[in-house]
């Protein structure tokens, strides 16, 4: 997909990139995103955007992005540098190092996945168990296993192996259910793409594991990088975002974290819905729940999701993400950034930084969806009598949300939450700054 022409625009159709099977058509939402010259990123403004040796220049990108997004042509490249997977500061040989390098790691996991279940990279894929919780193999008694070509020999007695085998077939059967109104996933060999890609990631990050809602996350990296390993890094880039979301333990989900944030933002800013919705039995926010988990991919159509996402994601942005990513380091110390770099810094980031918030929970989604209640505070206060209710009146925004103003709407009420909570002081002129609750 990122190999597609660049075409003038103008309000350009961008049925051409992602198109829709026709007996879906009626059962998606319009999209709203046009491509428009002069303020969507277009692909000669990117590659003018690098020096002779590679250097990118982000800032001038992310306000392009801000703007108006990216075109289709050049979506996949461009993440790549939003999602922190390469540093703007570097050349193309530098890259091209870093991506040879990643490309051989992946196909090194998918080796060790092959070795185990040997349907992974054979273009197919399985939507049957193919293990008992025991270790024991059902290759002789799942005829639909059989059929799909897998074979494993004996018990599996290896604790993570059984962990990850458990979940292949539920992988599977989300792959089938994945952007399913897409042409691009009438292909089997695409399901497969998504589906090793997806069985892999859970291999490395044995932690987590795979949690339905990724396949959400995933699906449109696998549509706009051709290379698998490519896309692989794109997703695991983006889980480094959001893997806690979907980290499950007894009696409590990852994502309630950021459940907590979204009350205490309405709260602040709206006591009068907050205590609505605390009446309602509404005041754990869980309505909210599928927005933040795979953000808004149910809300928006494929398109308006994409552009979403890349306007959060450049709003969102720190110069330091790379290096802090390839350093592993879980501390708040690489939102630190001098005058130089917090001009390099999106919208949402800078102000982040400028009041030194750390908190991954106060992500920009979070905002968004406290942007959404606001958006229905009138209605939620008179229609909504119970919890039902609210998720009908929620469920309204689907197909009708502007991307762009919603997130602009979003750092409003960050703008306005900050302004509450936090007393400000400047601790120097490196942009280092302190806060107090």
């Amino acid at each position: 997909m990122s190999g597609i022409l660049f075409h003038k625009y103008g309000g350009e159709d961008l049925d051409s990139y992602y198109p829709i099977r026709p007996e879906c058509q009626a059962d998606v939402p319009k999209v709203r995103f046009k491509a428009r010259a002069g303020k969507t990123l277009s692909a000669r403004r990117w590659h003018a955007a690098f020096s002779e040796d590679g250097h990118l220049d982000i800032a001038k990108v992310l306000r392009r992005i801000q703007r108006g997004g990216i075109h289709p042509s050049i979506k996949g490249l461009v993440w790549e540098f939003l999602l922190g997977c390469y540093d703007p500061n570097s050349t193309f040989e530098e890259r091209n190092q870093i991506r040879q390098q990643r490309r051989q790691q992946y196909a090194a996991w998918k080796t060790e996945c092959q070795n185990i279940v040997p349907i992974i990279g054979s273009g197919k894929f399985i939507t049957a168990a193919i293990v008992t919780d025991d270790g024991q193999s059902l290759q002789d008694s799942n005829r639909d296993s059989l059929d799909q070509g897998w074979h494993v020999d004996g018990t599996i007695s290896d604790k993570k192996v059984l962990q990850w085998m458990l979940g292949l077939h539920q992988i599977g059967l989300d792959v089938v259910r994945t952007d399913r109104s897409l042409v691009f996933y009438e292909s089997e060999t695409n399901q497969a793409k998504l589906w090793d890609v997806l069985a892999i990631y859970s291999w490395v990050d044995n932690d987590i594991g795979y949690v339905q809602g990724m396949n959400d996350i995933c699906s449109p990296m696998i549509v706009l990088l051709e290379n698998e390993a490519d896309a692989f890094w794109c997703f695991e880039h983006t889980m480094r975002r959001l893997r806690e979301n979907f980290r499950t333990n007894t009696g409590m989900i990852g994502v309630q974290s950021q459940l907590s944030t979204l009350s205490q933002i309405i709260r602040t800013i709206d006591p009068k819905l907050h205590q609505h919705l605390e009446d309602l039995d509404g005041g754990e926010y869980l309505f909210a729940f599928r927005m933040l988990m795979v953000l808004f991919r149910r809300e928006f159509s494929f398109v308006d999701a994409l552009y979403l996402w890349e306007l959060m994601w450049a709003m969102e942005y720190n110069p330091n993400i790379f290096s802090l990513y390839e350093s592993n380091s879980s501390t708040s110390d690489g939102r630190q950034v001098n005058d130089k770099q917090l001009k390099q810094c999106g919208k949402f980031e800078r102000k982040n930084v400028k009041t030194g918030q750390p908190d991954k929970t106060s992500a920009l989604s979070v905002f968004l969806v406290a942007s959404v209640l606001e958006t229905k505070n009138k209605k939620l206060l008179r229609e909504a009598k119970g919890l039902d209710d609210v998720v009908k009146i929620l469920a309204d925004i689907t197909g009708n949300l502007d991307a762009k103003k919603a997130c602009n709407e979003a750092l409003k009420i960050q703008k306005k939450y900050l302004s509450k909570v936090l007393f400000i002081f400047p601790l120097s002129d490196s942009c280092t700054y302190l806060f107090l609750i």
